[in-house]
Formats: C-alpha cells, sequence, structure tokens
C-alpha cells in the first residue's frame, strides 16, 4: 500500500480533529433538545462565548489547562478525547482508504458512532437526529460504491445498504418482541412490562447496516453482544449489578462498529472463507 502524501495523511488528522470538536457540540446539547448551531459554543458555566483560539481541538485545551479562560472552571477531559479520537479514527481511514468515497463513507459513520457511544454512555440515549440521518446517509453513500463491491450485479450495493438497515432494524425488533412475549407468559401486567433492547438500538444497527451491509452488520452484532455481556458480568461480579441493571448497548455496538470499519471485512471473508462461501 502506498502511503497518501504527509500532507494530506495531516489533513484528515486535522479534519477529524474539527469534526470531533462539532461532534462535543452535539454531545452535549442534543441530549438536551438544543439546536447545534446556534448560538455559538459557550462555557457552560460562566456562558462566555469560547473564542476560536481557545477552539483549537487537542491544544486549545492543553495551552488553557484544562480550565474556561474566564472563569476557570475545569473543561472535562472528555472534550479532548473526543477530539483525539476522531482525529486518530480520520488518520487511519485516511492511511487505509486514501482520498476516495469510501473514506468520507467510512469517516461519516465513524464520527456518527463516537458521538452516540458517548451520549448513550451519559445519557442511555440515542437520538434520531444522529440515526435517522445516518442510515439515510448510508443507503445514499451506497450509490457511489465501485462496480466491484458489487457482486450481485447493478444497484446491489444499494440494495445490500437497504438489507443490512432492514436487517439491522429487525433483529433486535424481533428479540424485543420475544422478550414481551416472555413477560406475557409470565403475567406481566402489561403496563409493567420493559423493553429488553431499546428503540434507539434498532435504529442504531440500521444505520451500521445501512453503510456497512448485512454480513459486517452480523459481524458488529455478535461482537457488540459478546463485548456487553463480557463487560455486564465483570459488574456483576464486582459492582453487584443484577441482572435488570441496564448497560448502554450502543457503547458496545458503536465500539464494534469502529473495528468492523478498520477490520471488519477482512474478518468476515476470512470466516465465509472458512465455511465454504468464499470466493
Amino acid at each position: 500500500m502506498t502511503l497518501p502524501a504527509p500532507a494530506l495523511v495531516a489533513f484528515a488528522a486535522a479534519l477529524g480533529g474539527c469534526i470531533g470538536s462539532f461532534l462535543n457540540v452535539c454531545i452535549h446539547r442534543l441530549p438536551q433538545r438544543r439546536s447545534i448551531v446556534r448560538p455559538r459554543s459557550a462555557c457552560p458555566v460562566c456562558a462566555a462565548p469560547i473564542a476560536w483560539y481557545d477552539n483549537l481541538p487537542v491544544l486549545s485545551w492543553m495551552m488553557l489547562g484544562a480550565r474556561c479562560r474566564r472563569c476557570r472552571a475545569p473543561i472535562p477531559w472528555t472534550y479532548p478525547a473526543v477530539e483525539a479520537a476522531t482525529a486518530l479514527l480520520f488518520l487511519l481511514l485516511f492511511l487505509l482508504r486514501g482520498p476516495t468515497p469510501a473514506f468520507l463513507e467510512q469517516a461519516w459513520l465513524g464520527a456518527s458512532l463516537i458521538a452516540l457511544m458517548v451520549i448513550d454512555y451519559r445519557h442511555q440515549i440515542l437520538p434520531d437526529l444522529l440515526t435517522l440521518p445516518g442510515i439515510a446517509a448510508g443507503l445514499a453513500f451506497s450509490l457511489l460504491r465501485p462496480g466491484a463491491a458489487n457482486p450481485i450485479g447493478p444497484g446491489g450495493a444499494l440494495r445490500a445498504a437497504i438489507a443490512g438497515a432492514a436487517i439491522g432494524y429487525a433483529i433486535p425488533w424481533a428479540i424485543n418482541g420475544l422478550y414481551h412475549a416472555w413477560q406475557a407468559i409470565r403475567r406481566v401486567p402489561r403496563a409493567a412490562r420493559e423493553d429488553g433492547i431499546g428503540q434507539g438500538d434498532y435504529k442504531l444497527l440500521a444505520m451500521i447496516g445501512a453503510f456497512l451491509g448485512p454480513a459486517v452488520l452480523l459481524f458488529v452484532l455478535f461482537l457488540g453482544s459478546v463485548s456487553g455481556a463480557v463487560v455486564g458480568l465483570v459488574l456483576m461480579r464486582l459492582r453487584g449489578y443484577g441482572w435488570k441493571s441496564r448497560l448502554p448497548l450502543g457503547v458496545f455496538l458503536g465500539a464494534a462498529g469502529i473495528v468492523a470499519i478498520l477490520v471488519g471485512r477482512p474478518w468476515v471473508d476470512w470466516y465465509l472463507g472458512l465455511a465454504g462461501f468464499g470466493p
């Protein structure tokens, strides 16, 4: 693989940092149902507007000593962490994909997953304002994929994206339906019945499926579910969590989605080859 020019690589990382800064706005405002466009960014403690030179990804946080310039309130470490993680993801994707539509597609998905993971961890919600446009973007990007990626003929990539979105929504919907049926069999009053999987997770998996297709979606679902179960068992052991304790499944599905963006397709191809379905 020929590495892109250093200037382009640096630009990709800087772009990721800037997108990460915007993700911090989304992470802070979307759960509050506030606009992500207006007003301009301000300190949440003293409400002082943040100047552009105090809004440089990661660098400003370091130069300010992790405190607001005006009121000296601490700036949480999660802000530069999101910016650095997005910059690193964009850097890796650019090294892997180069200046191609695949880079733009996977960068969009990866950035969306980072924001959704943090929001779900903090609030246990997955905003429709990120997942629904994400589903539409995944379908739209499928039209840009080269013919080599369409083994089932013209329009194959779009059909795969539609199938991925449908399967991504249908699997958790069906699991939740079975859970409700089990509660009904146990004669749990209708008003007391709970969802086993949140509806935000339906849309998150539909978004991932629209971008990555059915095969890689199943890889994401497996990896996310297993990692979530392992963490849940550890928390039950160490912190006394019970079977009904809620874990933010979107965190694990989002992390699995990022892994899938980077290495999911080779793993799926390897497994299909072992099963006799590979080329």
